[in-house]
């Protein structure tokens, strides 16, 4: 009898680890998730670099009901045509009027949402995108430039004045909005692993989780396929891997 006792309480106990310790990996897992918005932006930025307009008219809608709004999803498709151009951009912000229309006609009037605030400052573009760029980076920008910042100086102009100080400064999104459109944009287009890896580790720096940025991949893949989706995750797996080591 004692045997059977001793036996018993041990499975007991066992089952209660196991309890706990799966409630505790599920409580993880929850802290760690992308919220429903998150998800919507992620989605829709991967339905406009795909050109998929049907399938963002349905995004759109899922966004609008998880709670953004209107103003959050036009700055988003604006923030878009930096990674995939004016005419996906165009398309999309064409595609949202038509859905905010046939939601009116059913009677839907969604929230219009906060304007980015003005500017505050008297320095020069230049010097405020660089301030951008170093806080999402985490790392000062000193000595002489390199690589296709060398190769072709006005592009890096365009990139601190209107890239991180025109686009990234306007507060209607956070920093960590703005990189999960970018790393979706990225991914969507392909075949631009190093700026992917790149904004992944901005990701990871402005806050973003592992787990988050492995649910974005998952988020991606029926919208981009297999093959984008599985180059994005080899990607993610380098920075993560880079990331351990530090």
């Amino acid at each position: 009898m004692r045997i059977f006792n001793i036996k018993f309480l041990a499975i007991f106990l066992g089952s209660v680890f196991f309890l706990i310790s799966k409630m505790s990996a599920q409580e993880n897992i929850m802290v760690s998730s992308l919220d429903a918005k998150q998800r919507s932006l992620i989605a829709i930025a991967a339905q406009t670099a795909n050109g998929d307009l049907e399938g963002l008219k349905e995004n759109l809608t899922l966004g609008l009901t998880s709670g953004l709004t209107i103003n959050e999803i036009k700055e988003a498709i604006v923030h878009f045509y930096a990674y995939c151009g004016f005419p996906r951009s165009i398309r999309a912000l064409q595609t949202f009027m038509s859905v905010l229309d046939e939601r009116k006609a059913k009677g839907l009037n969604d929230p219009l949402g906060l304007e980015a605030s003005p500017v505050s400052t008297n320095a020069n573009k230049y010097e405020r995108g660089k301030i951008v760029l170093e806080k999402l980076t985490g790392i000062k920008e000193t000595g002489q430039k390199e690589g296709y910042a060398a190769f072709s100086p006005i592009i890096e102009v365009f990139l601190k004045e209107h890239l991180f100080a025109d686009i990234f400064e306007r507060d209607v999104l956070t920093f960590k909005d703005r990189e999960l459109l970018t790393v979706s944009v990225i991914a969507s287009i392909g075949e631009a692993e190093p700026m992917l890896s790149s904004h992944l580790n901005i990701c990871m720096n402005v806050g973003l989780t592992p787990a988050q940025l492995e649910e974005f991949v998952r988020v991606i893949k029926p919208i981009v396929g297999k093959k984008k989706s599985k180059a994005a995750q080899k990607v993610l797996n380098v920075v993560l891997d880079s990331k351990k080591k530090e």
